[in-house]
């Protein structure tokens, strides 16, 4: 009943962001369409031309996402533990490494790499174009190195690092799926048979049609779960950092803003980018 009502008030939007697991792929930015199903979610939403894609050899874009799922694992070993039947954070690091095809013996190189390689991990808070914010997570063995690299980029782009971009932020958790012949109506039914709160239609750095599941992080496993009794082919899940202000950017800023996050992932040092960037209508 209640989900009944929600479905027939749905309203989809779309905003601009990089694609998580979303997070070590391809800088390129992607369109991202929201289904809410919760009607407090609604405003400040609308729909925007999607920027032209930046281009990048497939090798090197390979390249690119091992080198950060490598980061990423080294920063699960050392917060958890090189077990990932004990880890769970490294038990999803390591199955999205599987699903992308992964050399196994990079994996096992980053996995045995992580105690041996010193590192600090590190969470930048910044401003973009049109006042948009970032979350830009880096592991360094040199942090006084990387802070002036994040902040050279993000002058250069029009931005600057600063304090309290992480309140535009919540931690979630997100369930990645295959999208198939899932309608737009049909996701929604499901995240709400689910538990989720909400469900994103993005794609994936092969531009194949993926849902992503957004959850609190204590129902991730549960949410995950329940997709699966129903049918979906669930891919990954993991925490992210989900954006619940966005800011609004004109066709200019977004394309600085995309100039600027491609910058951001081409820095040896940046694990993951998490924005709240959104087009003007």
């Amino acid at each position: 009943m209640l989900g009944n009502m929600m479905l027939r008030a749905v309203t989809h939007t779309v905003r601009l962001s990089l694609v998580v697991h979303r997070c070590c792929q391809c800088p390129v930015l992607h369109t991202c369409r929201w289904l809410h199903s919760n009607p407090e979610l609604w405003a400040g939403h609308n729909k925007w031309s999607k920027v032209k894609d930046i281009k990048i050899p497939k090798d090197a874009a390979r390249a690119r996402v091992m080198a950060k799922y490598s980061l990423m694992i080294r920063i699960a070993v050392r917060e958890g533990g090189s077990n990932p039947e004990f880890n769970i954070n490294l038990a999803q690091i390591l199955e999205q490494c599987r699903n992308k095809n992964l050399p196994k013996a990079s994996i096992e190189g980053a996995i045995k790499g992580a105690k041996s390689k010193p590192g600090l991990q590190h969470l930048y808070e910044a401003t973009g174009p049109g006042g948009c914010t970032l979350l830009i997570e880096v592991l360094t063995d040199n942090n006084t190195r990387s802070h002036q690299e994040i902040k050279r980029i993000m002058t250069k782009h029009g931005g600057a690092l600063c304090e309290g971009a992480r309140r535009n932020f919540d931690r979630k958790g997100v369930v990645a799926a295959s999208r198939d012949e899932i309608t737009s109506e049909k996701a929604l039914e499901l995240a709400i048979e689910a538990g989720a709160e909400d469900v994103q239609e993005t794609e994936d750095e092969e531009e194949r049609p993926v849902l992503q599941f957004i959850c609190d992080t204590a129902s991730m496993k549960a949410v995950r779960v329940a997709l699966e009794t129903l049918g979906v082919h669930t891919l990954s899940a993991g925490l992210e950092f989900v954006s619940h202000t966005p800011s609004l950017l004109n066709q200019a800023q977004l394309e600085t803003a995309s100039s600027l996050l491609e910058t951001l992932h081409d820095c040896p040092d940046v694990v993951r980018v998490w924005d709240n960037i959104q087009a003007q209508s």
